[in-house]
């Protein structure tokens, strides 16, 4: 798959999340996620305290994480972070008390209607400490030195050029600085014929990678103390199933059987990293 008609695809997936969401309809677009009205449920059981969860603004949480990677991240009062793929801003707004009002929380995200709703959220919830800017993860538009810690969540996986990402990341992190990433990875190859497929790429499986490739792109871009915070099944039978996710493919004429199914669920498994610059 081109990588620019991947990254157009997932965009526009997101944007009609986004505006779902803004239209009080909460469909769901995403099985590496569950934008239902079960997401708290799904929060919990992916890391996140209830205590955080009923703190954020209501539209914030989409339920389109993997994990929780402020947990994995010791930030601390007047710090400033960056979350790459921040979406409607749920992990902007999580970390916001813990760097205080003297601390900074920047969003990243291509996605104008994400970004439309994330700062429609940071305004309901008083938010003065995040600012949310249009940008490309794969090339940050922010100066170099001048984060604490960058956070992501089931973002990176849908990058084709994941070394570019933790490059940018690398760059843009003060010596000492840390990354805290909740991702998907594989523990088997996919299938040609699924990993060159748009609907599972969008559906945060095809764009995955062996853990062993995966981390040696945080490695080339110079991080060290590189370490797995966290190891836990993916539900990929809930994102073969995903309505939207089956409309997308059938318009592409692809289909998978419930054994074809079964194999891909067993590939797939969700992390939480951590590294230092």
């Amino acid at each position: 798959m081109d990588s620019n008609s991947v990254k157009q695809s997932v965009v526009e997936s997101y944007g009609k999340l986004a505006k779902s969401t803004k239209n009080g309809l909460f469909s769901k677009l995403f099985a590496c996620c569950d934008p239902t009205e079960n997401a708290k449920a799904v929060g919990e059981q992916i890391g996140y305290s209830t205590q955080e969860l009923n703190a954020v603004p209501e539209n914030a949480n989409l339920g389109v994480g993997c994990g929780n990677p402020s947990a994995l991240a010791d930030i601390k009062i007047g710090q400033t972070v960056v979350d790459l793929g921040s979406g409607a801003g749920f992990d902007a707004f999580i970390v916001a008390p813990l760097v205080g009002k003297s601390g900074k929380i920047i969003g990243i995200d291509l996605s104008e209607d994400m970004l439309d709703l994330a700062r429609k959220n940071a305004k309901q919830g008083d938010y003065n400490n995040i600012d949310f800017i249009k940008g490309d993860i794969e090339q940050l538009p922010l100066s170099a030195n001048i984060a604490d810690h960058i956070i992501s969540n089931c973002v990176i996986n849908l990058s084709n050029n994941k070394r570019d990402v933790y490059k940018e990341a690398y760059r843009v992190l003060k010596k000492g600085g840390r990354i805290s990433i909740s991702d998907v990875i594989l523990e088997k190859e996919l299938p040609y014929f699924v990993k060159t497929a748009l609907p599972v790429h969008i559906a945060c499986v095809a764009g995955a990678e062996k853990l062993d490739d995966y981390l040696q792109y945080v490695q080339d871009a110079g991080f060290k103390d590189i370490r797995i915070a966290r190891t836990t099944a993916f539900p990929l039978e809930l994102i073969i199933a995903d309505p939207q996710i089956q409309k997308i493919a059938k318009a592409m004429n692809f289909n998978l059987n419930s054994d074809e199914a079964k194999d891909l669920a067993a590939r797939v498994k969700s992390i939480s990293l951590t590294a230092t610059k």
